[in-house]
């Protein structure tokens, strides 16, 4: 019997095709996305955690941009349930959108808001100096999902569109690597252009 995600949606046939974050992305085969905080106490271990798993820790702790906290991540700590229900709303927008596996659509928005590059700030006597930096592929998943995350509740907070239709279209639009559309790919140009401007 095939494991499916809610029973929906198939893990089998998800390709991930950047071979840098490929073992940072797990697709074992889950009903339910949980582990109960087993991986929390080994370093690097969030790893083994379903990339589907991750994604829904993200959205109970989008965390922090900069100085500020996000405004609205505060509400959703600890409601698994409620968040498990957003992720299913999502997805099944997802599948309707793209006539594809919401879980292919979800790593390859993954894959194009990766960013590659980031600038490091060190002091050197009185000066702050910038350099560019390769990012790890770690950091590089996690930067793409809490963007992701972060750019959902920034369009939903206040208004009347749902998180969970806010969340299918910046999947979807970082899985079509759209900038006009997405903002996790726009954050990912801009920083890769300050990295670039740092050489």
């Amino acid at each position: 019997m095939e494991v499916k995600l809610f029973n929906k949606w198939s893990f089998e046939n998800v390709q991930i095709t950047d071979l840098g974050i490929k073992p940072y992305v797990n697709l074992s085969p889950v009903i339910v996305p949980k582990t109960y905080g087993r991986n929390t106490q080994r370093k690097f271990y969030k790893s083994k955690m379903n990339i589907v798993e991750r994604l829904a820790n993200k959205m109970m702790v989008a965390g922090h941009r900069g100085r500020k906290h996000l405004i609205s991540s505060g509400y959703n700590v600890g409601q698994t349930q409620t968040i498990f229900n957003v992720i299913k709303d999502s997805f099944e927008i997802l599948e309707k959108k793209s006539e594809k596996n919401p879980i292919e659509v979800l790593v390859k928005a993954i894959e194009n808001a990766a960013l590659r590059e980031e600038i490091s700030a060190y002091q050197i006597g009185g000066t702050m100096m910038r350099k560019a930096v390769i990012t790890s592929p770690q950091r590089r998943v996690d930067f793409g999902l809490s963007i992701i995350t972060q750019s959902a509740y920034r369009r939903s907070f206040g208004k009347k569109t749902s998180i969970a239709e806010t969340l299918a279209d910046e999947i979807l639009a970082a899985y079509k690597n759209d900038a006009t559309k997405s903002e996790a790919i726009r954050e990912k140009e801009r920083i890769e252009r300050e990295a670039s401007g740092a050489r």
